[in-house]
C-alpha cells in the first residue's frame, strides 16, 4: 500500500481501489474548511491516477461528524447571497463524486453525521457498519440542507421523518434497508467488503464502468435530482437568517452546545 498526504485528508493506494482516508480522528473527521479543499483536490486528482474504483473512509472512531461548526457549519455575517454560495460550494463538492468517471464507495463505521451524509448520498455505493450511526445535525438551525437529499434514496415520508426529528438517527441496518445504503456488514468487515467489491469491479474495462455510471446517472438526473441538488442551498440560506433560527442561535450562546444539545434529545414524554 502507498500512500499520498495531505493535512486533514489522506490518499492510500491498495491494488484497485484508491482510498480518500478523512483524517482529522481528533476533531471527529468534521469537515473544516482545509480538509473540504483537500478532499475535492484528491479526488479530482484520482481521476486520472490510482486504482480504477476510489474509496472513502473515516479515520478513527468513527465516519465523520458533519461539517465543523465553528467554520463552514455558520453563516460568518448576515449576508445571505454569500451563505447561499458558502452551501451550493459544499454541494458541488459532492455533485463531483457523482460526475467522478470513477466508481465511489463509502466505507461509513462508527457515525456519519449531517454534511458527511451528503457526501455518501452522491457515492456510487456507501457500505456501512450495521452499528453506525447516520443522521442529522443535533440542532435544527437549518432546514431543507440534508435531508432533501436523501429523498431520492429513502422517499419523501422517511425523509421528513428524518428532518422533523430534531438530531434524528438511524443504525446502519436500517440505513440498507431504507435503501439510503447498499448493504449493512458488522463493523470489522467494512474495509474489506468494500476492498472485495472494487476488486470484482475491476475486472470490468474502466471505459465500460464509466459508461455503466453515466448511464445511471443520467436516469437519475432525468428524475430531476439535480435539479433538487442545486436548490437545497436556497432553503437553508434562507433559514438561516429567519428570526426563529436566530433566536436559537442566541439561546445557545447563553446555554451552551453542550446543554443545548441535550435539551433537544430529552423525551418528551408521550407515548412512541
Amino acid at each position: 500500500m502507498t500512500a499520498t498526504a495531505y493535512r486533514d485528508v489522506r490518499v492510500e493506494h491498495h491494488g484497485p481501489i484508491s482510498w480518500i482516508v478523512l483524517a482529522r480522528p481528533d476533531k471527529a473527521n468534521a469537515l473544516s474548511d482545509a480538509m473540504l479543499d483537500e478532499f475535492s483536490d484528491a479526488l479530482a486528482g484520482l481521476a486520472g491516477t490510482g486504482g480504477p474504483v476510489i474509496g472513502i473512509r473515516g479515520e478513527g472512531r468513527g465516519f465523520c461528524a458533519g461539517y465543523d461548526v465553528d467554520q463552514v457549519g455558520r453563516p460568518q455575517a448576515a449576508d445571505p447571497v454569500a451563505d447561499r454560495e458558502r452551501l451550493a460550494r459544499n454541494v458541488g463538492r459532492y455533485l463531483a463524486i457523482w460526475d467522478h468517471p470513477k466508481p465511489v464507495i463509502a466505507a461509513v463505521h462508527g457515525y456519519c453525521i449531517a454534511g458527511a451524509t451528503q457526501l455518501c448520498v452522491f457515492c456510487d455505493l456507501t457500505i456501512v457498519a450495521e452499528d453506525a450511526r447516520i443522521g442529522e445535525p443535533a440542532l435544527p438551525l437549518g432546514g431543507g440542507y440534508i435531508a432533501p437529499l436523501w429523498a431520492p434514496l429513502v422517499g419523501p415520508k422517511r425523509a421528513k421523518e428524518l428532518a422533523f426529528l430534531p438530531g434524528n438517527a438511524i443504525d446502519g441496518r436500517t440505513a440498507a434497508e431504507w435503501g439510503w445504503a447498499n448493504r449493512a456488514v458488522p463493523a470489522g468487515e467494512v474495509v474489506r467488503t468494500v476492498e472485495d467489491l472494487a476488486a470484482r469491479m475491476a475486472r470490468i474495462p474502466s471505459d465500460v464502468l464509466r459508461i455503466k455510471k453515466l448511464a445511471i446517472n443520467r436516469t437519475m438526473d432525468a428524475m430531476g435530482v439535480r435539479t433538487a441538488a442545486a436548490q437545497v442551498p436556497e432553503m437553508d440560506a434562507l433559514l438561516h437568517l429567519s428570526p426563529s433560527v436566530l433566536q436559537l442561535r442566541e439561546w445557545i450562546g447563553e446555554v451552551g452546545l453542550k446543554a443545548a444539545i441535550a435539551e433537544f434529545r430529552k423525551p418528551t414524554g408521550g407515548t412512541q
